[in-house]
């Protein structure tokens, strides 16, 4: 996280730089005793930051310039509980005291902090999801291309309306998997749509498989969640006027199932133990139905 200091000049920066160049704003900051709080290698430290973080390319948002220094702050600064804000942060009164020094230094109040935070990681995880989740279905793929005595194909590479991403289809069996992605141990949650779920109910071949990516993106372990676990998790329409389109499930470490069992028959003999069902529960401490390593 940027130090106080460096934050104001942040601002500073990004209300000037529009009507004025660099130098001018830079001598402005350096020669002018309504600047002089904050010392020169601060202003310097704060333009390099903002560059940095590419604030300097949002000269024409309509958003505050405090908002964007603000969620640059939390997004780029690495700092520890921004990964899980949705779990940590459920109110303005459970924002961490960085967070809320940041805040107050901008002059946001804690409603509007807590609100640039929600926006922040929204747009943030979905992105992260998008990238890591086309990554699984693409490692699974090829996987499962080099392993399945059989035809099998991307279908979601094309539309999304099937209710599933991968189709496999051998000697009259067949496996049409929906695939989730994490790269993290210890907790799995995956987001499924209305369209996937009803998929699920009258589609028998469809199973929802999690892969377990390395921080490299390479395939390290597969998994099945049980349709009946997924069947009693998901919210119920209370009325015509109203329906679910998406759900989060976060899924405890004992309900995976090791494996792809449903395509056992359609493995070639060499097919890799990652995709074999194996007996046993895993650790608690594992990311469900993976192994710990």
């Amino acid at each position: 996280m940027p130090p106080e200091p460096v934050l104001r000049a942040a601002v500073r920066w990004l209300d000037r730089l529009p009507a004025s160049g660099v130098a001018r704003v830079r001598a402005l900051f350096t020669t002018h005793s309504d600047f002089s709080d904050i010392t020169p290698t601060q202003y310097d430290a704060a333009y390099g930051w903002i560059r940095e973080v590419g604030l300097l390319d949002q000269a024409n948002s309509d958003v505050p310039v405090e908002r964007r220094v603000f969620e640059a702050a939390m997004t780029r600064s690495e700092v520890p509980w921004f990964r899980d804000a949705d779990l940590l942060i459920r109110s303005p009164d459970e924002l961490p005291e960085d967070a809320m020094r940041a805040a107050e230094t901008l002059g946001l109040t804690p409603e509007a902090a807590y609100a640039q935070v929600s926006t922040a990681w929204g747009k943030v995880d979905t992105e992260e999801r998008s990238r890591i989740g086309s990554a699984g279905e693409l490692a699974l793929l090829e996987l499962l291309s080099a392993s399945a005595d059989g035809r099998v194909e991307h279908v979601a590479a094309w539309s999304d309306g099937y209710g599933y991403d991968i189709f496999v289809d051998a000697h009259q069996h067949s496996a049409h998997l929906e695939v989730k992605t994490t790269v993290r141990v210890g907790r799995l949650t995956v987001y499924i749509s209305r369209n996937e779920y009803e998929t699920m109910l009258r589609d028998p071949a469809w199973e929802l498989v999690t892969v377990r990516l390395t921080p490299d993106l390479k395939l390290r372990a597969v998994a099945v969640v049980p349709r009946t676990w997924i069947a009693g998790q998901v919210p119920a329409d209370r009325s015509a006027q109203g329906r679910w389109e998406s759900c989060r499930l976060d899924i405890p470490p004992d309900i995976p199932v090791p494996g792809i069992p449903s395509i056992a028959p359609i493995l070639a003999p060499t097919a890799p133990e990652v995709l074999r069902a194996r007996p046993g529960r895993v650790d608690g401490t594992c990311t469900p139905g993976f192994p710990a390593a």
